[in-house]
């Protein structure tokens, strides 16, 4: 009977693992077919974007960045009474989503809204390359740029993670912590990583939009105004209950035109080994597709009427 059910409990943790792979692999493929429809030229920005993205300082930071932050939360204590190990994958999640943030808006801003301002935009566009394929070829490579920055960070966290359960286990006094467990608690914090994912592509669009009209500084000051506001959405719903019409207005305004970035943060269940339901991942990509395409069409339509000369 103990063999049966670790049997079906190794079994779930595959089928989870293998749903956040899915949930990674769904949008590369959707992002294929539309190249189909896009044409070579979005295929030729995008990569010149992430040769681009790669090549600047600001990558290589990051990427320093979590594997410093990570590797120090592993092994200094917290002094949490045995809680170290949710107290790592809640800060290890929290440095993978700001890093991919900067790593996002900077990118844009850098790609975009300085190609316009120094006409390198008008150059490239004086070629057989429409603007909406300059817009979307440079989303593509800056999501690409984000996903080759996470390779080395997530693997690192993971890693972590792996290694953090038996340390803390020695601390509290714990000798018999098995392979299992190690692997298990490794496994649960994939959704949360997934969602992190999809929270980027979400800003990374956003950002995508606001580049095509704004210069670097004001990008990212609305960025951030955004992604605040966009994590206090449901406070802000629910402050209409105090019966203030025009409160509940603008509650409602942001809720209903900002992006709900709260429906990304699970980093509370996560670190405490909640599971994850898979409908809430698969209405999670839903939301992400819908909302990062919403913006990619409205920077079609900044963009299509900017004066470059």
């Amino acid at each position: 009977m103990a063999l049966d059910t670790q049997f079906i409990y190794k079994e779930l943790l595959t089928s989870t693992a293998a749903l956040g792979i899915l949930c990674v692999i769904l949008p590369v493929v959707v992002i294929r077919l539309i190249w189909n429809f896009t044409g070579s030229p979005s295929r030729v920005i995008a990569r010149a974007t992430t040769t681009e993205a790669v090549r600047q300082p600001v990558f290589i930071l990051m990427i320093v960045l979590g594997i410093v932050v990570n590797l120090l939360n592993a092994y200094i204590p917290f002094f949490t009474l045995g809680e170290d190990v949710k107290m790592l994958k809640d800060c290890g999640l929290a440095t993978l989503l700001i890093s991919g943030l900067i790593l996002a808006v900077w990118t844009a801003s850098t790609s975009i809204a300085d190609e316009i301002e120094g006409k390198t935009a008008m150059t490239l566009l004086s070629k057989p390359i429409n603007r909406r394929q300059f817009i979307f070829g440079k989303y593509i490579g800056i999501l690409q740029a984000v996903l080759l920055m996470y390779l080395p960070t997530v693997l690192w966290f993971l890693f972590c993670i792996y290694v953090k359960v038996p340390y803390d286990g020695k601390e509290g006094g714990k000798t018999d912590i098995t392979a299992m467990e190690c692997w298990s608690t490794m496994v649960q914090t994939i959704p949360g990583i997934v969602l992190i994912i999809f929270e980027v592509s979400v800003m990374t669009a956003v950002s995508v939009a606001i580049s095509t009209r704004l210069p670097m500084v004001v990008n990212m000051v609305s960025c951030l105004a955004i992604f605040v506001i966009g994590h206090l959405t449901p406070a802000l719903v629910d402050s209409g209950s105090l019966r203030l019409e025009l409160v509940e207005f603008m509650a409602r305004m942001f809720a209903t035109v900002l992006p709900a970035l709260e429906v990304f943060n699970i980093q509370a269940a996560i670190a405490t080994g909640a599971e994850v339901p898979k409908i809430y991942l698969l209405s999670s990509l839903l939301y992400t597709v819908c909302y990062a395409g919403m913006a990619i069409l409205l920077a079609f339509i900044m963009f299509e009427d900017r004066d470059l000369a």
